[in-house]
């Protein structure tokens, strides 16, 4: 038998979903479902790892359901549903976290820094996090993953899970016909473009982020064109008195890089023309930085304004992002249901 290859990626219902998101992930779906089976998934079990108003959630899987579509997702051509409509996420879970080990978990990053110094208060799932998203990718046997950098630590360890799974049970894989003992894949991460890992508006050293405290920090998917241009307009850069004049000198300056590599995602330019812009519009202003300011925010607002007004427009109708929701997760069910019953066969499970 041999494995089929399929993206499966996804994001988190909480908060407003923003211009790093977009950049750093959607951008990248979008392509993806071009060339490949592709699977995106509102990972809502995920958000309730932390504590969620239950009205709160519900309209923030419909608006994320509708960041998807309006950015450029095609229910048609790739399968869009939300994680807790499909059982075999949790049941596989659980089995994962019978085969990933304690001290796997303990070096995960992201649970010290979400967990901050009260971790004796952090919900348990919050430290399993990692061996649910390893289910979330492996229920559908995905070989590549869309991930952020930040995710890349988690990735290695589905990859770990996967390797366990396929040692731990090898006879039972090859009776099922797996004559390599392979049954769940390696999944690879996809890293790509110019603005996968977009920062801070105020600091650009941090990733921009949907927990920030700020607001000024990010550029929203439902930002209006004022917001967005009094962001863009207020975004931290430096006080050198001359821009960089080339891409070395603009790595040593971190908020300027970041303006940079959005204008050059946004536009669909190379970072090395969107220095050049900075460069040429030098002069204009006040400020080394205004005109090229004034450039971004032109081509932000272009970009993210019709987004913005197809998310309104979707939001409108509940029934039919509902309606989305239910047909993905049908399909997803398809793909993963026969997958679980192998795995628990293998396992040694009695099923009906």
């Amino acid at each position: 038998m041999t494995i089929k290859e399929r993206v499966f990626s996804g994001m988190q219902p909480t908060g407003s979903l923003h211009l790093g998101n977009y950049l750093g992930a959607m951008v990248q779906w979008i392509e993806m479902q071009k060339t490949h089976e592709c699977i995106y998934c509102v990972v809502d079990l995920h958000a309730i790892t932390v504590w969620q108003d239950p009205a709160e959630l519900k309209r923030a899987i419909r608006q994320v359901t509708a960041a998807y579509i309006a950015s450029g997702l095609d229910p048609k051509k790739s399968i869009l549903f939300n994680q807790s409509q499909v059982s075999a996420h949790a049941e596989l879970a659980w089995i994962f976290n019978c085969v990933a080990r304690l001290g796997w978990l303990n070096r995960m990053t992201q649970f010290k820094e979400k967990a901050g110094k009260d971790r004796e208060a952090a919900s348990v799932g919050l430290y399993a996090y990692p061996n649910l998203m390893a289910a979330d990718i492996l229920a559908y046997r995905a070989t590549h993953v869309p991930v952020g950098e930040d995710q890349k630590q988690h990735l290695e360890l589905a990859r770990d899970i996967a390797q366990k799974f396929n040692s731990d049970f090898r006879d039972g894989i090859v009776a099922k016909g797996y004559a390599d003992g392979v049954f769940f894949p390696q999944p690879e991460p996809v890293i790509m473009g110019p603005a996968t890992r977009v920062m801070s508006l105020r600091d650009g050293t941090k990733k921009m982020s949907k927990s920030e405290p700020s607001d000024m920090s990010r550029i929203n998917l439902m930002d209006d064109t004022d917001a967005i241009a009094d962001k863009i307009k207020r975004a931290k850069t430096d006080m050198e008195p001359a821009p960089p004049s080339n891409l070395e000198e603009l790595k040593a300056r971190p908020e300027v890089d970041n303006l940079v590599g959005i204008y050059a995602a946004l536009a669909g330019v190379s970072k090395e023309q969107s220095l050049e812009v900075l460069v040429s519009k030098a002069g204009e202003g006040p400020s080394i930085f205004t005109g090229f300011k004034r450039a971004l925010t032109d081509v932000a607002i272009e970009k993210l304004g019709p987004i913005r007004t197809e998310i309104v427009r979707l939001m409108d109708d509940p029934a039919e992002i509902d309606r989305v929701l239910a047909d993905g997760s049908a399909r997803a069910r398809a793909i993963a249901t026969p997958i679980l019953d192998e795995v628990k066969d293998i396992v040694g499970f009695i099923r009906s």
